[in-house]
């Protein structure tokens, strides 16, 4: 058997670190020169930032007296190509690493030195170690990934999460394994989630009563009014108001920044998405129409004779209905609950966002950051991709896919 085969805790090895100006053929390159000394790859790892690059090789050692060889040959060709070389001799592979395996995304807009310090400090103090930092983002905010060992994932979160509002950054934790880039279902709120307005007001600024209609969703959304009730209120306000309205609020809805982006590069890496709303399913039936949503479910205004009723007919999607649809949608979906995740803004999106695999408060109000398994709090949707390990090349791609 091979040393490759084999454990290697015991075997020395040699680490080979070439650094220096980024160019093709600089791996193929450095994996020819070893190749002439019968050495077996343990580990690699390479990291090219601003055109800089860092490429680490832990390799076997050579048979018996060849290392001296080995050592001037590699320097010889780094510096052949202006490259700078150092080898280390050792034993073993790196170190086992510690039980628990997190992923930590921070968000910042910016992301500063001051915050990242916070962050990385925070992580070894609950015992946590850094094996890895890497770039998911610098547009429209600048995302980072940790991989995070020697902590289970719960602490972690709550050590973080405490203090991301603090630092000004966003900050979310989850396990690292396969599944959480196979949460294959994303539900969204959609008045000041997938849309920057709330439909209602838009509904009673034509009706004239925007400024009462506005008192009680406010109130609804801080969770000091009965949803249910509120949504009856306000429905009330609109009595007699002519349905071709409802064009009109359709034609003045505004998509949240990045919306689109959010659900083309979702679609295109094989998630389906859906809507929940408090609001009402003359608009949401549009949304999902314009968008390509795959679910969407709403309370609906009752209309008779060209005039809306000032009622709403069929099931209420009140706070326990939006989990009640999470489930609903999973299940046709065929997606486990704990693969789906869930994104909104309100109090009334508090029992999706926990129910989810995963619950994104969205511009939030407190009570919601709060409660939520993290929070973004940059007006762009599309940075809820990074939260699921999406990169910007990723979501680019899935730009000029569509292009095409």
């Amino acid at each position: 058997m091979s040393a490759s085969q084999t454990s290697t805790s015991d075997v020395p090895t040699l680490l080979v670190k070439i650094f220096g100006k980024d160019r093709p053929g600089i791996t193929a390159g450095l994996f020819d020169t070893l190749a002439a000394f019968s050495v077996d790859v343990v580990d690699i790892e390479q990291v090219v930032t601003r055109g800089r690059m860092v490429l680490c090789a832990l390799v076997t050692e050579p048979p018996t007296g060849m290392e001296g060889e080995l050592r001037s040959t590699v320097h010889s060709w780094a510096e052949s190509i202006k490259m700078q070389a150092e080898i280390i001799s050792g034993l073993g592979d790196n170190r086992p690493r510690g039980l628990g395996r997190s992923l930590v995304t921070v968000l910042g807009h910016p992301l500063t030195a001051e915050a990242t310090a916070a962050i990385a400090a925070k992580i070894t103090k609950v015992g946590g170690n850094i094996d890895r930092i890497f770039r998911l983002a610098k547009y429209p905010v600048t995302a980072v990934e940790f991989a995070v060992s020697g902590v289970e994932t719960g602490p972690l979160r709550t050590a973080l999460v405490t203090d991301a509002a603090a630092l000004g950054v966003d900050v979310a934790v989850v396990a690292a394994g396969l599944h959480r880039r196979a949460q294959r279902l994303v539900v969204m709120d959609v008045d000041s989630t997938l849309i920057q307005d709330e439909v209602i007001e838009l509904f009673a600024a034509h009706a004239g009563c925007e400024d009462r209609v506005a008192e009680v969703t406010a109130a609804a959304m801080r969770g000091e009014l009965d949803f249910e009730q509120s949504l009856h209120a306000r429905v009330a306000l609109l009595e007699g108001l002519d349905a071709s309205v409802v064009d009109k609020v359709r034609d003045e809805v505004r998509l949240t920044p990045g919306a689109r982006t959010l659900i083309r590069t979702l679609k295109r890496l094989g998630y389906q998405v859906g809507v929940v709303s408090g609001g009402f399913t003359q608009v949401t039936d549009d949304l999902k129409e314009r968008l390509g949503l795959d679910f969407a479910q709403a309370n609906t205004l009752e209309i008779v004779d060209g005039k809306l009723t000032g009622k709403v007919t069929g099931e209420i999607v009140d706070r326990a209905g939006k989990a009640r649809l999470l489930r609903r949608f999973a299940a046709e979906a065929g997606v486990p609950l704990a693969q789906t995740v869930a994104i909104g803004d309100g109090a009334n999106d508090l029992d999706m966002l926990n129910a989810a695999g995963l619950g994104v408060a969205f511009n939030a109000k407190p009570v919601v950051r709060e409660a939520a398994h993290t929070a973004v709090n940059v007006p762009f949707l599309d940075t809820v991709l990074y939260l699921l390990g999406v990169t910007r090349e990723e979501v680019e791609a899935a730009d000029m896919h569509e292009e095409d």
